[in-house]
């Protein structure tokens, strides 16, 4: 049978066994008016109060929204959130919009423009973080380690954070207080957060959130200087918003989470032999830094030994000139990338991951964005055309073999059911 697979701006497909399981997270109905959807979030949160009750005459408000990285539907939640803050007396030159990057690239104008549109880019002061940067003020210390965060929204009269709650390989979930840390966070407070203690906790995993050493460290460090109001929404594979969650910290995240993780997660029977998994398709999959969550939801259930191919455009490549293609550079084998595991290093925690991966199963990319040696100096194994792919694999794993394939990748999370 061909399944299609989330790969790009455009998707693909691929041919497997009749047998094969097909994994697919639930998929909500978008809602029927995402703008008032917004609108009444604001007027009536989850707990809290209004926004129009948060707002004094002359107030500076932030506004912080995700990166090119992610699919949230900024064009969507800004504008009606933009209105209500106008709607309360808040003229848009005290309005700043935060670009929530953490350690990720900042975009270029006309990347900002597809994100948050023309005419928010026109009417708005928008800044890029950059963690790298000298414009952070420390709020307190977590783990004695001092947590510096963005200037603007430190110094802002009222914080809000919009975002897009998904399940995330290592921190749980996205979304919630991840907008400021690693979001808004200078380089040394995010090296702490993914160290790599933290990183090769079981419990730094998906969906898991109580005792998970990432989280616990990013929802201490937000609530430092938290947000005044929190957004979070819930999207399907039209990048629709299917549920709204406004409130303070934790209350609006926790019901995100609770939300999503209803619809994402599926259980097996058994590993599998043979996984074939997406990062999720445009912008999730926009490099190969980002496809390692992809990698990450089969691991979960791929057997020991067996083989995961991984479709994912990489339109950005690796990226090239990173610290993650630096670290790719310097390994000759899987554990050379875990093995200064001990050692706190910008990208560290998604080469620690990979590594991990590499250790379990044999991965195999195809990708329009990577070249051949991209791939093989990433120790795994160009898979240029899908369906030889699949059909070279099961060659050699047996006509028995059992077979997933996981369309959405780290969107939906699959675990092996225990007894």
């Amino acid at each position: 049978m061909r399944v299609a697979l989330s790969y790009g701006r455009r998707g693909t497909s691929v041919e497997v066994p009749d047998r094969a399981e097909v994994i697919l997270p639930g998929d909500e109905p978008g809602l029927r008016d995402e703008a008032a959807a917004i609108s009444r979030a604001v007027r009536r949160p989850l707990a809290g109060p209004p926004l129009a009750q948060l707002i004094r005459p002359g107030d500076r408000v932030a506004v912080v929204f995700p990166d090119l990285t992610r699919p949230m539907p900024n064009r969507t939640v800004l504008p009606p959130l933009l209105a209500e803050l106008a709607r309360s007396g808040v003229p848009d030159d005290r309005v700043t919009l935060l670009c929530a990057t953490g350690t990720h690239r900042r975009a270029t104008a006309e990347e900002m423009e597809e994100l948050v549109g023309p005419e928010v880019v026109a009417r708005y002061v928008i800044v890029d973080h950059d963690a790298s940067a000298g414009d952070h003020v420390c709020v307190g210390a977590v783990d004695g380690t001092d947590v510096l965060i963005q200037r603007e929204y430190v110094e802002a009269d009222v914080r809000i954070l919009t975002g897009f709650v998904e399940p995330h390989f290592f921190a749980g979930f996205s979304g919630g207080p991840k907008g400021v840390c690693p979001g808004l966070a200078a380089s040394p407070t995010i090296l702490e957060a993914h160290h790599p203690r933290r990183i090769a906790d079981p419990r730094s995993t998906f969906v898991t959130r109580d005792g998970n050493p990432v989280h616990d460290f990013v929802r201490a460090a937000t609530a430092l200087a938290p947000p005044d109001l929190s957004i979070d929404v819930s999207i399907n594979r039209a990048r629709r918003v299917t549920a709204v969650f406004a409130g303070p910290l934790p209350a609006a995240h926790d019901a995100a989470c609770a939300h999503v993780e209803a619809a994402a997660v599926r259980q097996v029977s058994a590993p599998y032999d043979l996984v074939v998994t997406t990062n999720g398709g445009h912008p999730l999959d926009r490099n190969l830094y980002q496809a390692v969550k992809g990698m990450a939801a089969a691991e979960r259930i791929v057997r020991t030994g067996g083989i995961v191919i991984l479709a994912a455009a990489c339109e950005d490549g690796v990226p090239p000139g990173g610290a993650f293609a630096r670290l790719l550079s310097a390994a000759r084998a899987p554990a050379d990338l875990v093995a200064a595991a001990g050692v706190p290093e910008l990208d560290r925690w998604q080469a620690q991951v990979l590594g991990r991966i590499l250790g379990r199963a044999e991965v195999q990319v195809h990708s329009g964005g990577l070249r051949p040696a991209q791939i093989e100096d990433a120790l795994m194994v160009p898979a240029p055309d899908l369906d030889a792919a699949v059909s070279g694999a099961l060659d050699r794993l047996g006509s028995g073999a059992r077979v997933c394939v996981m369309p959405e990748g780290p969107l939906t999370v699959a675990g092996v059911r225990t007894a």
